[in-house]
């Protein structure tokens, strides 16, 4: 198996109403609480912080025009938890607005109480996937919910199972030339596909760890901060991938072109 150099880590929200904010990735999409205090919620899978929810009730409210998050993709381990899941979403009526066959994966879509986006998918077989020129073949097709159910039928949902990770993150951009040079150019991402006014990129044979599209927001300005929505994407590289990139980066604080922090920290285990 191919050893990862680079992970989604962490994605951290600011939003105005905490409570119900973490009870809506609690109850409905699954995450376990893992920490919480009157400023902020930690919430992720056996013990790890996959999402983090920072109150700040002053924050200016994002607009969905605006660049910043599309969505946050929890990828599930098979496509039994995503069935179950499934289920799980219709007995506690989940706001679905999407459900997509990629080719690559399966998912199910929706936006938190705050207008976040959420994708919770799980990934055909690698060795199903076609290629072609270092480009990756993906569609996005109807998908057939009740076979997805069905392939759930026999397990109870507790929650995401442990294995759960955020498999990418969909990013709203103001134009694609300067993200693909940050997000190429600048992190060393490899291009694995591009949609009309879409590019995703990836490393290690992954389809996609980010995506930028300029649907929702083309020629967004750079982001006022504070504001809801997205404060921080983390990502998790191998040792020679984190030096290789710090070295080639200026001393400032990383922002990509939109003013959003993306923040580079060492891989803690090898997958």
């Amino acid at each position: 198996m191919t050893t990862k150099t680079l992970a989604i880590s962490q994605v951290t929200l600011t939003v105005h109403d905490l409570d119900r904010m973490s009870d809506f990735y609690q109850r409905v999409i699954g995450l376990h609480l893992l920490h919480a205090d009157a400023a902020s919620a930690n919430l992720g899978v056996e013990g790890r912080t996959l999402l983090e929810l920072r109150k700040d009730t002053a924050a200016r409210r994002r607009s969905n025009r605006e660049a910043g998050l599309f969505h946050t993709a929890f990828l599930l381990p098979s496509r039994a938890d995503l069935g179950r899941w499934l289920g799980h979403g219709a007995r506690v009526r989940a706001p679905l607005v999407g459900a997509s066959d990629h080719l690559v994966s399966e998912a199910l879509y929706l936006s938190d109480p705050e207008g976040n986006g959420i994708e919770i998918y799980s990934d055909r077989p690698a060795e199903s996937w076609t290629w072609h020129n270092g480009q990756v073949t993906m569609s996005t097709e109807a998908l057939d919910l009740e076979n997805l159910m069905a392939a759930g039928q026999g397990g109870e949902w507790k929650g995401f199972p442990a294995g759960s990770t955020i498999g990418h993150v969909h990013l709203q951009v103001g134009a694609i030339a300067p993200a693909e040079a940050f997000y190429a150019g600048t992190l060393g991402l490899g291009i694995t596909c591009r949609y009309p006014g879409g590019t995703f990129y990836a490393v290690d044979g992954y389809h996609h760890h980010i995506a930028t599209n300029i649907w929702n927001s083309r020629g967004a300005p750079v982001r006022e901060m504070p504001s809801t929505g997205l404060t921080e994407l983390r990502l998790a590289l191998s040792p020679e991938r984190l030096a290789a990139t710090l070295a080639k980066l200026p001393q400032a604080p990383l922002t990509d072109p939109w003013g959003t922090p993306i923040a580079l920290v060492p891989a803690l285990v090898a997958a």
